[in-house]
């Protein structure tokens, strides 16, 4: 079986691409031909061992998948043989990765992809939907009506982050650049502001009199100290990005207002939590809400190329797709 994998973690020019031994299920698994996989974020930070986790040497990088079912274990119900699936929590806490002709999958990691949906379409959104979701409502406790800030609302998180709120009764407001302004209206935003405006934290407070519910900073900025004044009473800043930021917290604007500032990464859900999070997913995917800007194809030969691109800043936006 051909993959993209490492011998240990390191930089995007460690991935290796050649043949290991095709994998098999065990009891409760499902034996996947990939068809799409992508890469994340969280991809290069599994790979190069700035986020902490159990890999399995030689480990095959990757997370995402879409594929069709090649064979399940004894004790799998549910799924058959040729039947599209998808799974995003694949590369991590000791499990193998999507990026390689086959993969197996734990069965409560595994979803159906809805009836007309592409493959290469689902597979570019799986990751920020779910994160997205996780984020608005299990982490943020969203509720109908209540007014979210997403920063950076024209990303790939961010998108998602805009969509789902405004689907679930929200009022929306994205900061993006003014190219991209259109962009968040047309997916849900009520407002959009510059987020290069010098005085874009007074035309926050303007724009959201009553104050903000949920807040969250998909930039990693994280600059709390102008974020938590921004706040309704308790209202929420969700963290999902910035590891290396070290803010100023206020304290006294924070404990006086019940209000919180919560941690999440989606490494963590538990696979309730994903699927609950994938019901969504496919809900939206099936209803045409989920969909990226623009795709770069690339062969499973140009994993490490997708990771360097990634990390470099190169992508601006547009999702790879490659069809291993």
């Amino acid at each position: 079986m051909r993959a993209a994998y490492i011998e240990r973690p390191g930089p995007a020019a460690d991935i290796l691409i050649g043949d290991l031994p095709a994998p098999h299920p065990g009891p409760t698994d499902v034996l996947v031909d990939v068809l799409a996989t992508t890469v994340n974020p969280v991809d290069t930070f599994v790979r190069s061992g700035a986020y902490r986790t159990t890999l399995p040497l030689p480990f095959v990088v990757g997370r995402d998948l879409v594929g069709r079912v090649a064979e399940t274990g004894p004790g799998v119900a549910g799924f058959r043989a040729g039947e599209l699936v998808w799974c995003n929590s694949l590369g991590h806490d000791g499990r193998q990765g999507s990026a390689a002709e086959q993969a197996v999958v734990p069965v409560d990691r595994l979803y159906r992809l809805p009836a007309g949906v592409d493959p290469a379409t689902a597979v570019t959104v799986l990751h920020p939907a779910a994160t997205a979701y996780l984020a608005l409502f299990v982490h943020g406790r969203l509720r109908p009506g209540e007014t979210v800030v997403v920063a950076g609302g024209a990303g790939n998180v961010g998108t998602s982050l805009v969509a789902l709120a405004a689907t679930a009764g929200a009022h929306v407001v994205a900061t993006a650049s003014t190219v991209d302004a259109d962009h968040c209206r047309r997916n849900g935003a009520a407002e959009v502001l510059d987020y290069r405006a010098p005085d874009l934290t007074d035309r926050l407070r303007s724009t959201c009199p009553d104050g903000v519910d949920v807040y969250l900073d998909t930039a990693g900025r994280n600059e709390l100290e102008s974020v938590i004044d921004l706040l309704a009473p308790r209202g929420r800043v969700v963290l999902l990005a910035g590891g290396a930021t070290r803010p100023v917290l206020p304290v006294g604007a924070l404990y006086q207002n019940d209000r919180a500032v919560i941690g999440f990464v989606i490494s963590r859900a538990t696979v309730d939590e994903l699927a609950e999070a994938a019901r969504t997913v496919n809900r939206m995917l099936a209803a045409g809400r989920l969909a990226p800007r623009e795709t770069l194809p690339l062969p499973l030969s140009a994993v490490g190329e997708a990771h360097r691109m990634l990390e470099q800043g190169e992508l601006r936006g547009r999702r790879v797709v490659i069809r291993p």
